[in-house]
């Protein structure tokens, strides 16, 4: 049995299909194992449901437990959860996959209730680890897999029984092998996603875009390697995407079974490809869809007004872009790559305008080596973006390194920055709110570094009490009004400081902020 676990990562009632661990469950399905999920945004106590599920097999059977992780309240649960696996069941091996173990892979195993990682790519990986445990076999030939080898254990898997022994770790005698990474599995020779599995009924929500809108994944990778970006170690700049044809099958199949009329997709980068996504769109025309999707400014500037006009007609209604930042320095600082520019971005805003799409973007302040002036001159360019696009959804976040080469994390090491060296202290309050950039920490903004934070929220609470999103169905027209009319001595005079009123009114008319509950 392998129990696949999504840990808590979202606020009730807006939870996503489990869409990398579905992935590894159909070809698990494909090959005939035996496999269950458990959703913690779902499940209350998913250290409970886990525990109960596995102490039900007979310990001759095989057993596993594989966690997706990705920093911030996943990790915080899946270190909890996965303590109380160990403690209850030292037996079973569990491997993590994800953003963060990717990244991360000797700090994940330098911990005594986790035995390996898997890096990258999982669905061939989590397949061939599971043939090497079950029935023995060189762990070294695993792609991908991290493990801990000690004294007491050579590279081969298994014991008596052909089982992995969860023993080796609580070994202090052993170092981590990091396997090098295989080649990535082509999207569409893998297997459609179980939906018949799951209970599709706690994973379609009511939103901006539709009444039943779904979470899908047509992509892996991405091409670029900004120095901020969790994607690079993911996908070593490759770009994977399945073809038109099986997106639209995918995309009838949810339509015509489950009702779907709206559809978020979670790629890393969707529109990498202009053939692909004009097919596409071409496809899915008289479905019925709206649609989401994210993708980089400077390849969505170079898209032809046919192709806007045919997403356009094919239901596409938001676009989030990582505009990152109002300057052309602070995009080089960041690796952007490719043709990016902060005049760019004020042209898609002016585009998606001229066909009714809702753009979204991000922007990520407090940059080294001067905050201050970075969180000054993008309050400045975000409001230009504001006169020509009032509709633009904007998100902000405050700068967390990555351990990925480059100008932006070199200097946040000659600040004094540097990661934890335990999953315990990844997992503390304080850690958990820095990896959602949002906590502090941050050497190069101490002293400042908590006014700067504070301006932000500030900044926040003005620019979405007088342009409120356009994605709050709650809203009435007075309501928008009545925030309009609070905010806008604020935004004329650009007096951000303490807007207590503001909150106060927040109070009374709950409007929804982007950048901290999305729509």
């Amino acid at each position: 049995m392998i129990l696949l676990y999504n840990p808590l990562s979202t606020t009730p009632g807006k939870q996503p299909l489990p869409l990398s661990l579905m992935a590894l469950a159909a070809v698990l399905e494909t090959r005939g194992e035996a496999w269950a999920l458990v959703d913690g945004n779902v499940v209350p106590d998913p250290g409970a449901e886990i525990v109960a599920r596995l102490s039900a097999l007979p310990r001759s059977r095989f057993a596993m437990l594989a966690v997706t992780v990705m920093p911030g309240p996943q990790l915080t649960q899946a270190v909890a959860v996965c303590r109380r696996v160990r403690e209850a069941l030292p037996h079973v091996s569990i491997v993590w996959g994800g953003y963060f173990p990717t990244q991360h892979a000797d700090t994940v195993l330098r911990s005594p209730y986790d035995d390996f990682v898997i890096r990258s790519q999982g669905e061939r990986a989590l397949l061939q680890l599971v043939d090497v445990l079950r029935s023995g076999g060189l762990l070294n030939s695993v792609g991908g897999l991290s493990w801990k080898a000690g004294s007491a254990e050579s590279s081969g898997a298994g014991r008596a029984g052909g089982f992995w022994s969860a023993s080796l770790s609580g070994e202090r005698n052993h170092h981590v092998v990091n396997n090098p990474v295989q080649p990535l599995t082509t999207l569409d020779d893998l297997p459609d996603l179980p939906y018949h599995r799951v209970d599709m009924r706690r994973y379609l929500h009511k939103n901006y875009l539709g009444h039943r809108t779904v979470a899908h994944n047509s992509s892996f990778g991405c091409p670029f390697a900004c120095n901020f970006c969790a994607v690079v170690a993911m996908s070593n700049r490759r770009w994977l995407a399945q073809s038109p044809a099986r997106m639209e099958r995918v995309m009838r199949h949810l339509v015509t079974t489950y009702g779907v009329d709206a559809v978020q997709m979670h790629d890393m980068d969707f529109f990498i490809s202009e053939a692909r996504t004009e097919e596409f769109a071409r496809r899915i025309h008289g479905l019925g869809l709206r649609w989401w999707a994210l993708g980089r400014v400077d390849t969505l500037m170079q898209y032809s007004d046919a192709t806007w006009g045919q997403m356009a007609r094919a239901g596409l209604a938001m676009v989030f872009s990582g505009a990152e930042s109002g300057t052309d320095e602070g995009l080089a600082r960041m690796n952007k790559g490719g043709r990016a520019s902060a005049a760019l971005t004020l042209e898609l805003a002016r585009r998606m305008r001229d066909y009714g799409i809702v753009p979204e973007f991000s922007f990520v302040l407090g940059c080294p080596p001067d905050p201050e002036q970075d969180v000054a001159t993008t309050f400045e360019f975000i409001r230009r973006i504001k006169r020509i696009n009032p509709s633009t959804e904007i998100v902000l976040y405050t700068y967390t390194p990555v351990p990925l080469d480059g100008r932006l994390y070199a200097e946040a090491q000659r600040l004094g920055f540097a990661f934890p060296e335990t999953l315990d202290e990844w997992a503390s309050p304080e850690w958990e709110q820095l990896s959602m950039r949002r906590g502090d920490g941050i050497p190069w903004m101490e002293g400042t570094g908590a006014d700067i934070r504070r301006r932000i929220r500030n900044f926040e609470r003005v620019i979405n009490a007088y342009y409120p999103t356009v994605t709050d169905a709650r809203l009435t027209r007075w309501h928008r009004a009545a925030l309009k009319a609070a905010s806008a001595w604020r935004y004329a005079l650009k007096w951000y400081h303490a807007p207590y009123e503001l909150r106060a009114l927040h109070r009374l008319i709950p409007y929804q902020r982007p950048e901290t509950t999305g729509f």
